[in-house]
């Protein structure tokens, strides 16, 4: 394939054009496909454990042992997290990053298939694809490390064993205990129902959890005796509801109660409500934050209870760097789309007659999507590794068009050969792009410098979480 710049992109980004023959990319690309196989086998396993955020002991010893087995060297448990792990090969710079995720969501538990099969016993699922997520990033880490070995090039590729994306914000402990201050790029991928490489920044957001403390009593026998927790709750939510007409338009309040009592007749003395709180600008997130903390003090204070509260996780924006997007773009085309076999196409047709109102027809998978610069409203802890280093990112299509994530068709779709084909795409492009910033120079260059005009000179990072240690209870 001939790998010159369109006329529009190499007047803006003359670093796009690279030497680098396309038998280069053709062989990167072959030993890849070779190792559908073993592609495959991971994302299934991974998917088969389903392991929630910061318990995912099996999937990280499985990937952990994976890239042992081919020559990485292993630092585990890093940052207080014992599932976060960083796994290198070469020596010096520079230094590429990929991000790799392994943890499932609770309670979206279905099996593989086309209608709705929940799985007897399993409390949860990878409806998110970070299954696929883990394995794609590992065949891309190691096509990586053998062009680097075969080449001769000098360089780095580095592994992130990231745990807990799914509100547990384990790469934010990762950026907090400095594990990317000497990275030049960081390269991640996500699973979608699309192939894209956007541009598009997220919302930051912050959670806790708010536990309020009453007085039990019998509920009918001396109701006057009690000082109910569940109210707390209650007056809370209803105020924080009230809040919605007063914050910024982007802003996004969701909560769930996670402890409310256990018999109607015993006024609960503990209560419990889970909050997330989003908005793009992670200055704006923390003043509305102040709010809802004065909310539950208020609620508190009319009900006669007592209010305290955990920040669970809080993660940045994903900050855009428009030269690397641009080159992933590039890279996801010279790839390409996915196409079904006819088994899958007919998993295709039946799962997407079970979505509501799916913005993509069938067959756009064998697609790329334009290349558009917005706003997701949607949050990850990329967010908080884009703030330190420059990051450009891909979706791929490993489910059904239409599928919305977090579904128990998401789930269906990350357990089987669709998705597994959407791994290989990402694994693709992802060790295309890190061999170009191997190569490229003036492309590194120029995302750094990207980076540095978008951050500007007074920025100081600091988590949206803390200084709390990695919650590593969270989920259970």
């Amino acid at each position: 394939m001939n790998r010159v710049c369109q006329l529009a992109s190499c007047v803006t980004f003359l670093f796009l054009c690279s030497p680098t023959i396309a038998a280069d990319d053709d062989r990167i690309l072959s030993s890849i496909d070779a190792r559908y196989e073993d592609t495959a086998r991971i994302a299934r396993t991974l998917w088969e454990y389903a392991e929630v955020g910061y318990q995912e002991t099996r999937s990280s010893e499985l990937l952990q042992q994976i890239l042992q087995d081919e020559g990485f060297s292993i630092e585990a448990g890093v940052a207080g997290i014992p599932t976060a792990f960083v796994a290198s090969y070469g020596e010096g710079g520079p230094v590429i990053g990929i991000l790799a995720e392994y943890d499932a969501l609770p309670g979206i538990n279905q099996d593989a298939s086309a209608v709705r099969s929940p799985i007897e016993g399993k409390s949860a699922g990878h409806a998110c694809g970070h299954n696929l997520f883990g394995a794609g990033s590992i065949g891309a880490a190691i096509a990586v490390r053998h062009w680097l070995e075969e080449s001769g090039n000098p360089g780095t590729v580095r592994l992130y064993g990231t745990p807990a994306e799914e509100g547990g914000s384990g790469k934010v402990y990762m950026v907090r205990a400095g594990l990317f201050d000497d990275v030049d790029i960081v390269l991640h991928w996500h699973a979608s129902d699309r192939n894209s490489a956007d541009a598009d920044t997220t919302l930051a957001n912050r959670s806790a959890k708010f536990r309020f403390k009453g007085i039990s009593a019998h509920a009918a026998g001396a109701p006057e005796n009690a000082r109910s927790a569940l109210d707390g709750v209650e007056a809370f939510n209803y105020m924080t509801n009230l809040m919605r007409e007063h914050v910024p338009q982007e802003t996004r309040i969701h909560y769930v109660i996670t402890s409310g009592g256990s018999a109607p007749n015993v006024v609960p003395d503990f209560a419990e409500v889970f909050y997330y709180l989003r908005h793009p600008q992670a200055t704006v997130v923390k003043e509305l934050w102040t709010r809802i903390e004065a909310a539950a003090q208020a609620a508190a204070l009319g009900t006669g209870t007592t209010v305290e509260w955990e920040i669970i996780h809080g993660n940045h924006p994903l900050l855009i760097n428009e030269p690397l997007a641009r080159m992933m773009d590039e890279k996801l085309r010279e790839v390409g789309g996915i196409s079904y076999t006819a088994d899958e196409q007919k998993f295709a047709e039946e799962i997407y007659q079970t979505l509501q109102h799916p913005e993509l027809p069938l067959g756009s998978q064998n697609e790329v999507q334009p290349f558009e610069m917005g706003l997701d409203f949607g949050s990850t802890d990329v967010g908080d590794v884009s703030m330190v280093v420059p990051t450009a990112g891909l979706n791929t299509a490993t489910w059904v068009p239409g599928t919305p994530a977090h579904s128990w068709q998401s789930t269906a779709a990350s357990g089987m050969t669709i998705g597994f084909k959407g791994a290989q795409v990402a694994a693709k492009t992802l060790a295309l792009a890190a061999i170009e910033l191997f190569e490229n120079s003036d492309l590194r260059t120029a995302a750094r410098s990207e980076f540095d005009k978008s951050i500007g000179d007074d920025f100081h990072y600091e988590a949206l979480l803390g200084d709390r240690a990695p919650p590593l209870d969270y989920r259970k």
